[in-house]
Formats: structure tokens, sequence, C-alpha cells
């Protein structure tokens, strides 16, 4: 099976990697930002071009949820097998004669960071059951971890995702600043923040729920607003608080 991906950030250059790692070969990168096509090239030997589409059986299309519509209509071959790799969008959003599906993994991708890809789960959808089964078997050359799911459920598997992960991480910025706003290393913290997610490997997150917030200790919460300078911060501070007061109804 000839297979394209389209795309040169994160996920187009992970996906890339876990299909080249496996013995997966792929005819084609494809994409506009030449420099980081060049670079993946190089690195996983994959030819890659800004002009010509290569001809395939399956298209990949990696990019940005806003740039799927557009970039799907540049493929015109009828006879192919067409998946976004966005958990948000439905596979309706492929414009195109051709089939159509979601290959959905549900990771969070920096091309810096090392992954373990036959931990992520991938979430398959598609028009019919010999698309499912080709996509379904390309996924499990990758992962263990593949499921089929309709885009109803995907869209909350996202939702979740954007709560589990993006929020989580953007807490560990904020926190950053008020770590070096004091001149306090931040790797201090990542024993802290290490045993956080790992205990809740092991415990129900609401279970695992520490602080002064579940203590309900307004003099800790009041200091604390008091030393916090920055109006965001401040913000998710007191929003934060009073969620988990509300969630153990203190």
């Amino acid at each position: 099976m000839q297979i394209v991906i389209i795309g040169s950030g994160n996920v187009a250059y992970h996906m890339a990697k876990a299909f080249t790692l496996k013995g997966i070969s792929l005819a084609q990168i494809f994409g506009r930002n030449e420099k980081e096509l060049n670079k993946i090239s190089e690195e996983l030997s994959i030819p890659y071009s800004t002009e010509h589409l290569e001809d395939a059986d399956l298209y990949i299309i990696c990019v940005s949820d806003n740039s799927v519509e557009q970039v799907s209509k540049i493929i015109t071959k009828k006879d192919c097998l067409v998946a976004h790799t966005s958990g948000s969008l439905p596979k309706e959003v492929l414009i195109g004669e051709y089939r159509k599906s979601s290959f959905y993994p549900l990771q969070t991708f920096s091309k810096s960071k090392e992954l373990e890809y036959e931990k992520i789960p991938f979430f398959i959808e598609t028009e019919n059951k010999a698309d499912q089964k080709t996509l379904v078997e390309l996924a499990s050359r990758v992962s263990k971890n593949v499921m089929e799911s309709n885009h109803e459920k995907r869209k909350y598997i996202h939702l979740t995702a954007v709560f589990a992960c993006n929020f989580v991480n953007h807490l560990f910025s904020r926190a950053k600043e008020i770590s070096d706003s004091q001149e306090i290393p931040f790797d201090y913290f990542l024993p802290l923040i290490d045993e956080t997610i790992q205990k809740i490997h092991e415990i129900e997150p609401k279970m695992a729920q520490t602080g002064p917030a579940v203590r309900n200790d307004l003099r800790v919460l009041e200091l604390h607003e008091q030393l916090i300078k920055n109006e965001e911060s401040l913000d998710i501070y007191k929003t934060m608080n009073h969620s988990i007061q509300k969630m153990y109804e203190l």
C-alpha cells in the first residue's frame, strides 16, 4: 500500500517516524514548509515535495484543524482512502471524491521529545468495514492500543485530552513563571509533578486531591492570593480553588 503523509509539523513528523520504525514504507511526505520537510526527509529517508503530490492508496493529513478542509481539496484522486488525524473534526470535513476516515492518535506531540508509539491510543473511523480493517491493521503495527470510535465519542475524547494535557501543561507554565520570578529552580518541582502524575495510575484523581482548597484552609488561600501579582494567574488560582471546593462541597 502506497502511503503519503501530508504535513510537516509535530504530528506529521511523529507519524512518519512511527511508521518508519515499524518498517512501514512511506511513498512521500508532502507539505509547504520545505525546511521542515527536508529535516524529516533526511532523518527518516522519506522522499518529500512541496509541489507534486505523489499517487497513493492512503493519504494521512497531519495539519492543524483549521487547515484540514482546505488541504483535503488538493487530493484529486478518486480511488483512494484519506484520513485526518484530528480529534475534534468529523471525517466529513474532508472535501473530495474519495473514501473519508479519521486516524486519531491520542497523544501530545513535540518533535524534540521521544515517544513510545506502542502505548499511544489510536481511534479509527471509516465509511466502510474494508477501510476500517485496513486502518486498524495499520495502526496496530504501530500501537498496541487501537480502537474504533465515531466522531461523537471522539469529540469527548479530545475534550478530555484538553483538560488532562493542555490545561495541565499551561498550569506548569504559570507555575514556572512564579518560580522564575523568585529565582527558584523549577527542577525542584519535578519530583512533585512526577508523583502527581504517577499517583493517578493507582488512585482515582478525585481521591488523590491534596492542597489548601480541599482542606478548606482559608488562611493559606488568602496568603497565596496576596502573593500573586499577575492578574491572569490570580484568576486561575481563584477559579481552580473554587472548582476544588465545589467538587468536595466545602
